[in-house]
């Protein structure tokens, strides 16, 4: 175990020395802080609702978005949403809670798709480039075995991608307060659902959108890995792993007249369908049967990456 510990420590110190890792997180918090000064000037979102007079403003805000309705029909869509909610909050007497830090991170979780993106690189990277720089000879004379040290790290690759998605949490929060101020521990707000609009815990919904996220998170990270051991390519590891990740539900909607289409990974890899019980679109599918598909990819992945790297003949490298 101490081994293992020590293999892995090696791994986040090669990984966080590169200024590459932390462009990555640079990438992140410029991104983090633009979405947010854009949201302020063009959304210019209300933060705080008078305790007095909230109706009078939401009514305010109606009428203001149904005069820029007669405009034209481009955001007539958009408008008739915010009406909506805003007529919920009336009809059922709940004073809104304002925009706030929580909500602003519940509104990033589309930035997972970078995260995913990023830790592509680093899983396509974080072998092949072992072989690519003839380091994997240190790496093998060592009383270590491979199954160890491929274990270090692929556990390396996860945890750079848990930290960065906690990273992105904790950034969006912050962000989120000193452009927005706080909105309270756990504030509420309507959402329009499948069934209609509810009134939810933005905590909730923040967790459950970054928690199926983490999911094809961990899936495309775990497919990169395996190109990256299979083939000691970095660069056909992250071109294959980003094509697949962008282009995955085109496959899966261009084959979808077809009854095996549903053992595609990409067809399950968003369990966010079944959120509240719903069903999937795809006939035949259920919860259950997405998260066999998965686990059953997750294993040959692991399994082929085992067995290209533990007997691999690196002689010649």
């Amino acid at each position: 175990m101490g081994n293992f510990l020590k293999l892995l420590y090696n791994e986040q110190i090669k990984l966080f020395v590169r200024k590459s890792t932390w462009i990555m997180y640079g990438i992140l918090i410029l991104l983090t802080i633009g979405i947010a000064a854009l949201t302020l000037i063009f959304d210019k979102p209300t933060t705080s609702y008078d305790a007095e007079n909230w109706k009078t403003e939401l009514q305010a805000e109606n009428a203001a978005l149904e005069e820029q309705n007669k405009d034209g029909e481009f955001i007539e869509s958009f408008n008739n949403s915010i009406i909506a909610k805003n007529e919920y909050y009336l009809d059922n007497d709940i004073k809104p809670e304002g925009y706030g830090a929580l909500q602003f991170t519940m509104d990033n979780a589309p930035l997972l798709s970078l995260i995913s993106l990023f830790t592509i690189i680093v899983a396509a990277g974080i072998v092949a480039s072992e072989f690519r720089m003839g380091t994997v000879k240190l790496l093998l004379i060592r009383p270590i075995s491979r199954s160890k040290i491929l274990l270090s790290k692929y556990v390396s690759v996860i945890f750079f991608a848990f930290m960065t998605l906690i990273f992105l949490l904790v950034l969006s929060y912050i962000i989120g307060a000193i452009f927005f101020g706080f909105d309270g521990i756990n504030p509420y707000l309507v959402m329009e659902k499948e069934t209609g609009l509810d009134y939810v815990s933005i905590l909730g919904e923040t967790i459950s959108s970054y928690g199926y996220g983490l999911v094809n998170l961990v899936m495309m990270a775990t497919f990169a890995f395996m190109i990256s051991s299979v083939f000691r390519n970095s660069s056909l590891a992250i071109g294959i792993a980003i094509f697949l990740m962008f282009a995955g539900n085109s496959i899966v909607g261009f084959f979808s007249n077809y009854s095996w289409v549903k053992y595609i990974l990409f067809a399950n890899t968003n369990l966010e369908l079944y959120s509240n019980g719903n069903s999937h679109w795809i006939d035949g599918m259920s919860l259950g049967f997405s998260i066999t598909i998965l686990l059953i990819y997750y294993v040959i992945f692991l399994v082929l990456s085992w067995v290209f790297f533990t007997k691999r003949d690196v002689a010649g490298h």
